[in-house]
C-alpha cells in the first residue's frame, strides 16, 4: 500500500491515530471480541462491529467469507465509502481487527490501517476515551470479491501441499497443532504446516503492540517461512489468523493469504490430509 494514498501507515500508533480524530475521511471500528470493552470507553468516534457479522454464519463453514450481499450490507451499515480511510483495533490484540482488514483487502478496499495494539495500547498511552455510542452514518456500498488470491479455499490449498516457496502458517496453540485438543472431528494440522501461536506475535510488556518486526522475520524463518514465500495462514476459524495474516502485510510478506475455511472446515471434513 502506498503511503501517498493513504492517510496512515499500516500500523499506526495511538499518539498518531490520536493527532488525525477530527478527520473526517477516517472511519475508526472497533471490533471486540467482548462487546462491554466498547461500552467501558473506546477510541473518540469509533463505531462498533460485532465480530460475528465477519463470518457467514452458516454452511460447512460458518466461519467462510461473508457473501457479496452480506459484504454490501455490512459496509453500508458501517458507512463505508471508496474514499473512506479505515482505523481497525479491538481489545485482543488484533486477531479480529486483522480479521476484518483481510476482509476489505478481498474486497479491493486497500485504505486501512490497524491501531497497534488496540484499546489496551490506546489506554495505556493515558489517551481519552469515550462511552457515547457513535451511530454510523450508512452508506450503499456494494462489495465485491475484487482480490480473491488474498483467500485461498480447501481444495486448492491442497492442491498446494507440495509447491516450492509454498508455507502455512498455523496460528493456533501449539496443543490444537500438535492434535492434543480441539472440538473438530479430526485433531492435527494442514500437512507442512509450521506453528506459531498468533500470541507470540504480540508484546505483553507494551500494551500488546505488535513485536519487534526484526525478531518476528528471525523467528519465522527460522520457521522455514520468508518474505518471498507464498504463505497461507489459519486458525480454527481465521479469528487468530486475521492477527497472523495482518504481521506478514506488516513484514513486508506479499504473498500473504488465509484460508477462511480454517480448521473448522479441514477438520471436520473426510478429503483433507492431516497431520500430527
Amino acid at each position: 500500500m502506498s503511503s501517498e494514498s493513504n492517510l496512515l501507515p499500516l500500523i499506526v500508533e495511538p499518539e498518531t491515530l490520536a493527532e488525525h480524530l477530527d478527520n473526517s475521511q477516517l472511519l475508526i471500528i472497533d471490533v471486540p471480541m467482548n462487546a462491554a470493552s466498547h461500552a467501558e470507553g473506546h477510541v473518540p468516534g469509533a463505531v462498533f462491529l460485532d465480530h460475528r457479522r465477519l463470518f457467514r454464519g452458516s454452511g460447512a463453514a460458518p466461519c467462510d467469507v461473508p457473501d457479496e450481499a452480506q459484504l454490501s450490507d455490512l459496509f453500508s451499515s458501517l458507512g463505508l465509502t471508496r474514499d473512506t480511510h479505515v482505523v481497525a483495533y479491538d481489545d485482543e490484540g488484533g486477531g479480529w481487527a486483522g480479521r476484518l482488514l483481510w476482509t476489505l483487502e478481498l474486497i479491493g478496499h486497500t485504505r486501512y490501517s490497524y491501531l497497534n495494539g488496540g484499546i489496551h495500547a490506546w489506554r495505556e498511552a493515558g489517551l481519552e476515551t469515550s462511552t457515547e455510542p457513535r451511530d454510523a452514518t450508512p452508506s450503499e456500498y456494494q462489495a465485491e470479491i475484487l482480490n480473491p488470491e488474498v483467500s485461498i479455499d480447501w481444495a486448492s490449498l491442497k492442491e498446494k501441499l507440495c509447491d516450492k516457496g509454498f508455507a502455512i502458517w498455523d496460528a493456533r496453540s501449539p496443543a490444537e497443532y500438535d492434535g492434543e485438543r480441539g472440538q473438530n472431528r479430526r485433531l492435527g494440522h494442514i500437512p507442512g504446516a509450521v506453528n506459531m501461536e498468533w500470541t507470540d506475535a504480540m508484546d505483553r510488556e507494551n500494551g500488546l503492540r505488535l513485536r519487534d518486526y526484526a525478531e518476528l522475520i528471525t523467528e519465522l524463518e527460522a520457521l522455514g517461512i520468508t518474505p518471498d514465500m507464498e504463505v497461507v495462514t489459519y486458525c480454527q476459524s481465521h479469528h487468530r489468523s486475521g492477527l497472523t495474516w495482518l504481521v506478514g502485510k506488516a513484514l513486508g510478506f506479499d504473498k500473504m493469504r488465509a484460508y477462511p475455511g480454517s480448521w473448522m472446515e479441514w477438520g471436520n471434513r473426510d478429503d483433507t490430509p492431516i497431520e500430527k
